[in-house]
């Protein structure tokens, strides 16, 4: 499988001597799960953005440190490239602003939470059971790191899991869109690097309550296990509906 990655942001300077760049992330997390995966990277963040659907076999958006309301051509560029694969069948995994920008692109809202930041590990029931959520367990714990949030489903989505910090942090659109709101990419080290850096803006409480969080499992491989099973799903019913 091919997938192609919509690169929206790239890691801090200080921080990529340490943790590598987005696309080396997300290779190492797939890649534990299966080494035969091969990706394409577009810098959307440059605007970079695909003019064929067809190119790989599955899209995949990652995070960014911008929001998916900032009025910058790219964005929008990318949002209308998004509505372009709703409208093709072709799947989509959004994580973060990617998860946020699918929301937005086929009608939904997005908005900076009243409740303030969310970093380091965030905690979730998986509150609808999916064929391909295997193997099965029914919570989902992932880093975060964000402020904005999907405030108003687009039609024809369901939440598939959430917590009270993020009621809308698994959400599947149709059989071909995913979306989550953590980073199942980030390390750790990451984590932890990435809160100091911005605690300025984060706050020293929210940061001290992060990194403690940092101590329970991650379900990281988990999330990359479901998101390829996820993807192949969609894939396979693609194929079909095209032989039918």
């Amino acid at each position: 499988m091919i997938i192609g990655l919509l690169q929206c942001d790239d890691v801090a300077p200080a921080l990529r001597g340490v943790h590598g760049n987005y696309p080396e992330m997300f290779e190492a997390l797939f890649q534990r799960v299966d080494p035969s995966l091969t990706f394409r990277v577009w810098r959307c963040l440059d605007g970079e953005i695909p003019d064929d659907v067809e190119a790989v076999d599955a899209w995949l958006t990652t995070g960014s440190k911008f929001g998916v309301n900032d009025d910058l051509p790219w964005i929008a560029e990318l949002e209308a490239f998004v509505r372009t694969l709703w409208a093709a069948g072709k799947p989509l995994v959004g994580i973060c602003f990617g998860h946020q920008l699918m929301a937005r692109a086929l009608g939904g809202e997005v908005a900076k939470s009243d409740k303030g930041w969310g970093v380091g590990l965030s905690f979730n029931r998986v509150t609808e059971r999916a064929d391909w959520m295997t193997p099965w367990q029914a919570g989902l714990d992932l880093v975060v790191s964000h402020q904005d949030q999907v405030e108003r489903l687009p039609e024809g989505a369901r939440v598939l899991g959430g917590s009270d910090f993020c009621p809308t942090y698994l959400m599947q659109v149709g059989e071909h869109f995913l979306g989550v709101q953590g980073h199942p990419e980030f390390t750790r080290g990451y984590s932890r690097d990435l809160m100091a850096l911005r605690a300025d803006l984060v706050g020293e409480h929210r940061v001290r309550e992060g990194a403690a969080s940092l101590s329970a499992p991650v379900d990281d491989t988990l999330m990359a296990r479901w998101i390829l099973a996820f993807m192949r799903q969609a894939i396979e019913k693609r194929e079909n509906d095209a032989r039918a």
